[in-house]
This record gives C-alpha cells, structure tokens and sequence, in this order.
C-alpha cells in the first residue's frame, strides 16, 4: 500500500463490510479501503461446512468475547463469539440462511427507519443471492451469495417435518419466500460443498480491481474528525516478526463502521461518540453525546431439547476416529459427503401462543445430540432441536472497560430479564414435546435426555433455563437506526450517524430490533441496500410480493 487517502474507509470486513468493500468499488470510480483485525480464511476449518464449530473456538479466528455475569441466569458468564477474520461471522458461523419475517421489517418502518420496510429490503435480498433451485418473485437467482438446501438423506429430517404436520403445524414450501410459519428445508450459504461466506461471495471477486485495498491484521483504535466530519481513522497493524506499527488512512467521502454490534459501539465511544457521563467518567472528551450508542442490545437464547434415538441413524455412527476421517477424505477429494454439510438441513417457525401476529419461536433440527461449539460430545445416538424466542423483550448493554483501545468492552445482554421471556421459553420446552411426542418419532424416540421428562412445572423448566439456555449468537442493536429526534437513535435511515458528516455504521447493531431468525443474510442485506444510500442512488424498486399472516392469529396458536 503506497495511499493513505481513499475515497472511502471500511472498518471491519465482516459480512456487511464485504458487501460495502464490493459494491463501493465495483464501478471504478471510487477508492476504498477496507481494515480486518483478523487474517485470511484460508483455513479447510473455515472451509470445510462440517467442521463449523472449530474456528469458532480459535483465538486466530475469534475475538473471544464474554458476558458479564447474567444477572437472570443465576450469574452465568455467556460466551460471545465474533468473528476476527475476513468474511467475519460468516466465515465462523452456522451457515444457516434465514431472512427474517416479512413483519419484523414493516416493524422497522413503524419504528422510524423509513425506507426499510418488506417491500423495500425484498429487493436486496434478492439482488444478494443466487439459490440453486432458481429466483422467483423472492429469491434471487443472479447474485453473488450462493445459498443452497441439504440433501435430506437423513430420514430424521423429514420426520421433523412430518411429526410437526401430525402435531397441527403446516408444511412451508420457503421459510424465506411467501410463508415462513411452518416447517421445511433449511437454507444453507454452501456451495459446491464449501462455506460460501461473505468473504467468497463478495470481497475475493472484488480485490482483483485495483480500486480496492485490504489491510488484514489492523485495529482500527479512533475515528478522526475535522469539526463534525469524519476524516479518516488510527489504526495499529499487528503481524507477526514486524510488531506493532502504527498509522493513519484518510477519507475523502466516508469512514463507514462495519465492525458489528459490539465492536462498532466500541470504537464510536472510544472516538467520543457516546452516553456523556460514561464518556467523562473514563477520561473521553465527548465530542457527541449519543445516549443510544451501545445500549438496545438484543440476542436470541435458545436451548438444546434432546431425545435418544433408538435405531443407528444419527451422526453418532460417525463420531470416531475412522469415521471422521474418512468424512475428511471424502471432502477433500470430492467436496461432498457430510463434510459438505452444516447438518442444519430442515427447520421450524412457530407462534408461541394466541395473540401472537407471527412467529416468535425457532427450531433448527439436528441429527446428533451435541452442543454447538463442539464442547459437549455426542455420547450414543440420538437428535435434537435447537430450540428458542425470536423477541426477546430483555434488554443489554455494550460498554467500555477502560479508554484503551485494546481493551475488551464490557457486555452485559440482560437476558431473561423479562417476564414474557420466560412464559415464551416454558412454551418453547412444551410445544416442543408435543411434536416430538406425535406418531412419526414412534419408531425411533428413545429417553428425553434434555430438559428430561421429570422436568414438568413452570419452576422445573425456568430453573433449567437458567442452567442450560445457551445464546444463539444473534446480538444486535446497538446503533440503532430511527428518526433524529428519538433520543436512543444513533443512525439516521440513510445509516448516518447523528450529528456528523460522512460517518455511517453498516452492520447489525443499527437494527432497531432484532429479526425472526439467524443474522447473517439480514446483515448482507443491510450491506446491499447501504452502499446505494452511501453511493446516492436511487433505491432498487419497491416489490409488491404478498407475505402470509396467519388469519387465526389472535384466537389460535397453530
């Protein structure tokens, strides 16, 4: 790198920050820049779908943060994995791809981020995507983030789906298309066998031109102003045998924040952007009081529901030395097998109760019982739901812990802080059963090993909560998008921070609340519909695309 001035500045190459790096400079008439604190995604544990929870676990790829203490989950210190790599979190992630419910964005509008309403955002979706099975009225068919289903091969997928239509629940043909409610297929964001993350679709296609520069292993530590202008950035580049060095970028048009929903906040308060008397309380000069700026801190907890399974079909067969190497071999020789899967390959959306306009619960099924981040083995064959709320009403917080850049803030979610949070999970453990419990699983249900079937009453199911709810690694929030006048807003609809010029954060934390599902295709769509905000260009045409609402919503749970 020979410039220290670019037209435009991009902090973070995570999901929405590969979009930005791309679409900023894919005409050519602007130079960008775009700074990762992490390294290359080069990794088969990065690449390899079935080996999802390793990098996860890896300082190299994550930046290994924790909750406080919780104070509703009987002082539980949560782990808070993001990605510090490029691609971010969808080089680390699920690979699950759900867009949310139409509703959580007509949500957003009444919110006050205009513009961002279903009809509006449908159409980024669809320009960020290529389905394999082809676009249609809300699928794209043309974009550069392939995503794809699983094959099904294991019977235990379909008998999900099956055992939910037995319990009165439909079946849905796309829980990203017309009709999320119900049960089906999982989208996935693999192809041809490997994680297609953010980083693959977007940024690799995007470094060939010369307009564009990344600089891996650089902390971004300020944001440098000229009055209200954003100006450029410090930065610290951290690489092994150079040390640490020190410098400085410009930008001619915008420093854009697309760090996610912790760091984002963080970096804002550290450059004076923030509460003022937590500001002053640090030594911080305040350059713009923001009460907003890492508060609304939103996330999704779940739960694993495990069930034993009585016949030999379950990813157990294949938890051995031989079976994972001959998982590995096939995967590297063909790039297909159960090494080219996330397992997550069919999938559920509910409404907890009557009264309840859309869904507000999920479920991921696998066909193993194990936990996520690979801590926990499978002991014997069995399967299970991840199961969990989509609205949380609890609140949290991401603050600092001291004014030195290289300090971890302090994140506190709050959970369970809310008494409909609690009603929402003890419908989560029951509804849950009564599929489980339907004639499809006949065959093959064994012994309820989690929550386990002693464990009945409200005060049984909260206390297992407390012990075993797990976050699903949803946060958002934290830089809220909605009208200037609303004290807790921190970005305007343009994605412009308030009170300053040439400064827009790019991530989930604007989301004003958090949507019914995984994160990462919301977080890419942000991306799509901000670079033409950021470019002035008009917006992609409104759709007209109906979406399905229950009509029995007020009266009937399914």
């Amino acid at each position: 790198m020979t410039n220290d001035h670019f037209d435009f500045i991009i902090v973070g190459a995570g999901s929405a920050g590969c979009v930005l790096a791309n679409r900023l400079s894919e005409d050519g008439k602007y130079s960008v820049a775009v700074l990762e604190a992490g390294g290359g995604d080069s990794s088969v544990f990065i690449q390899m779908p079935t080996a999802l929870s390793i990098p996860m676990g890896m300082d190299r790829y994550n930046w290994g943060y924790h909750t406080e203490p919780e104070p509703h989950l009987d002082g539980r210190v949560l782990d808070l994995p993001r990605g510090k790599v490029i691609g971010g979190g969808s080089s680390i992630n699920g690979m699950v791809y759900i867009r949310g419910n139409p509703m959580d964005y007509e949500a957003w509008e009444v919110a006050g981020a205009r513009g961002w309403g279903y009809r509006h955002v449908l159409p980024y979706f669809r320009r960020a995507e290529t389905r394999a099975e082809g676009g249609d009225d809300y699928r794209g068919g043309d974009g550069p983030l392939h995503t794809s289903y699983g094959p099904m091969k294991n019977p235990l997928y379909s008998l999900f789906i099956e055992a939910a239509e037995q319990a009165g629940y439909a079946a849905t043909a796309d829980v990203n298309g017309y009709r999320q409610e119900g049960f089906g297929r999982m989208d996935r964001t693999i192809h041809k066998g490997r994680r297609w993350s953010a980083a693959s679709a977007y940024l690799k296609p995007a470094l060939k031109r010369k307009n564009l520069t990344l600089i891996t292993h650089a902390h971004v530590t300020q944001i440098l102003f000229e009055g209200s202008r954003a100006t450029g950035i410090h930065y610290v580049r951290k690489t092994l045998g150079m040390g640490e060095k020190p410098a400085t970028l410009h930008a001619r048009r915008a420093v854009i924040l697309a760090s996610g929903p912790i760091n984002s906040p963080h970096l804002l308060k550290l450059s004076g952007i923030g509460p003022a008397d937590e500001l002053n309380a640090l030594g911080i000069s305040v350059r713009q009081h923001l009460a907003g700026v890492g508060e609304n801190l939103q996330d999704h907890l779940e739960f694993y529901f495990q069930q034993a399974c009585l016949k030999p079909i379950t990813l157990y067969s294949w938890m051995n030395p031989l079976g994972k190497l001959l998982i590995g071999a096939r995967w590297f020789l063909f790039k297909d097998g159960l090494g080219a899967t996330n397992h997550f390959e069919s999938c559920g959306f509910i409404r907890s109760r009557p009264g309840v306009p859309y869904a507000d619960i999920q479920y991921h099924f696998l066909p193993a019982a194990v936990s996520y981040d690979g801590s926990v083995k499978a002991e014997a064959h069995g399967f299970q739901l991840h199961v969990g709320p989509m609205r949380s009403k609890s609140r949290g917080w991401v603050r600092l812990s001291s004014a030195d850049p290289f300090d971890k803030p302090r994140v506190r979610f709050n959970y369970m802080s809310h008494e409909d949070d609690w009603i929402e999970m003890r419908a989560c453990v029951r509804l849950t059963r009564d599929i489980l419990n339907q004639h499809a699983f006949d065959p093959y249900r064994g012994e309820e090993l989690q929550p386990g079937a002693a464990v009945q009453s409200d005060a049984e199911i909260d206390a297992f909560v407390k012990h075993k709810v797990e976050s699903a690694y949803h946060p958002c929030g934290t830089c809220k998008m909605g009208d200037e006048n609303d004290p807790m807003a921190v970005v305007t609809s343009d994605t412009r921070v308030i009170g300053f010029e040439n400064l827009h954060v790019v991530d989930t934390s604007i989301m004003p609340s958090v949507t019914t599902g995984n994160l990462n295709a919301p977080a890419i769509m942000i991306g799509e519909k901000a670079s033409d905000m950021i470019l002035g260009r008009d917006p992609l045409p409104a759709s007209n695309a109906p979406y399905f609402v229950a009509e029995n919503w007020q009266t009937q749970q399914r």
